[in-house]
């Protein structure tokens, strides 16, 4: 087994499962267990591919009756790690953490829990340096990690201000039970959406405005981003800078590509598991510069842009591996593309 950091993932749904899939993954990681509350196919598959799964003391029978083979209780499970990954619903992560505390062990957190309950709200390139030393980190939701990118990117041309219009999945593919069949539901009402904010907790100083629709699809989100920058700038400019930037990757003006199920097809054409992106994808021919303000759609895929971001959010309250030194390893180990998607 590779030694390094043992890594618990508490919650093995949509993003719990990848996560554990890329701490695998990492050279200088060991994951050592996951935990679920429901004996379904999934519990069936850690038993069939082996990962010491746990779950809540009170449902050892009903797993046991199911024929699943479980490690323990998840106090146990977070006893015998290093760190935990938190990879409950939202709000769950707040209950969990007092077991965290307890137990004297550090916790990475998502999106869906307050920004209040932690130390620091994180995305890799925006503030790795600033978590060491930090004990409860929580690593920014979907749509605010693909805002972050993209403006991260496009720092040293100075910005003034941005406008973010979020089109919104309803649900993820295995959610049967959400979202609109037959109607753009505006999330909220009101403007900003809450993803202003939560693109402040990481850059507080940044002027943002977001507004937000929830169209019923499940595929990816969709951005159009307004930025107004403090001088003139370039297409050309922005297609650089965005190139040139970890985890974003263009789709060509000549790809033909002009949708979120087209983006998916290339994720599953090119082999990628679970037809996953977590690079934010930009259209290229969407880019538009027009003095000091430049417009620009791209996509999100909402089940694994975090995942990155949650293997170096362990790293950085490590505090042994340096940002750039992280962002690579992660991307390497995992296949995470710069430059033109195709």
């Amino acid at each position: 087994m590779v030694n390094g950091m043992k890594v618990a993932v508490n919650g093995y749904g949509t993003i719990g499962k990848r996560i554990a899939d890329a701490v695998i993954m990492q050279n200088d990681l060991q994951l050592s267990g996951v935990s679920k509350v429901t004996p379904d196919y999934e519990a069936l598959i850690l038993n069939k591919i082996g990962t010491n799964l746990y779950v809540p003391e009170q449902n050892i029978k009903k797993f046991e009756d199911a024929g699943i083979t479980v490690s323990g209780t998840i106090p146990e499970m977070v006893n015998s790690c290093d760190i935990i990954v938190d990879a409950t619903p939202g709000g769950y992560g707040t209950k969990y953490k007092e077991l965290y505390q307890s137990a004297g062990k550090p916790a990475v957190f998502q999106g869906g829990e307050d920004a209040n309950m932690v130390d620091l709200s994180f995305c890799a390139m925006c503030n790795y340096e600033l978590v060491s030393g930090k004990k409860y980190v929580r690593v920014v939701s979907c749509n605010t990690t693909g805002i972050l990118r993209t403006i991260y990117s496009l720092r040293s041309f100075g910005i003034k201000n941005v406008q973010v219009d979020i089109i919104r999945r309803a649900a993820d593919p295995r959610e049967i039970k959400k979202g609109p069949i037959n109607s753009i539901t505006l999330d909220p009402v009101e403007s900003p959406s809450h993803h202003a904010n939560d693109v402040k907790s990481v850059m507080p100083d940044l002027k943002i405005v977001t507004r937000a629709a929830i169209v019923p699809t499940t595929l990816m989100h969709l951005h159009q981003m307004t930025i107004k920058f403090d001088r003139k700038t370039e297409k050309i400019e922005v297609i650089n800078a965005l190139l040139k930037t970890p985890r974003i990757v263009l789709l060509s003006s000549n790809s033909g590509v002009h949708s979120t199920a087209e983006i998916m097809e290339i994720a599953r054409d090119l082999g990628r598991k679970r037809a996953d992106l977590p690079e934010v994808a930009v259209f290229e021919g969407s880019i538009n510069a027009d003095g000091d303000t430049v417009l620009l759609s791209y996509a999100v895929h909402q089940e694994s842009i975090v995942v990155p971001e949650n293997i170096d959010a362990i790293r950085a309250i490590q505090g042994k591996v340096t940002k750039d030194d992280s962002i690579k390893i992660t991307d390497t180990a995992m296949g995470i593309k710069r430059g033109y998607l195709i």
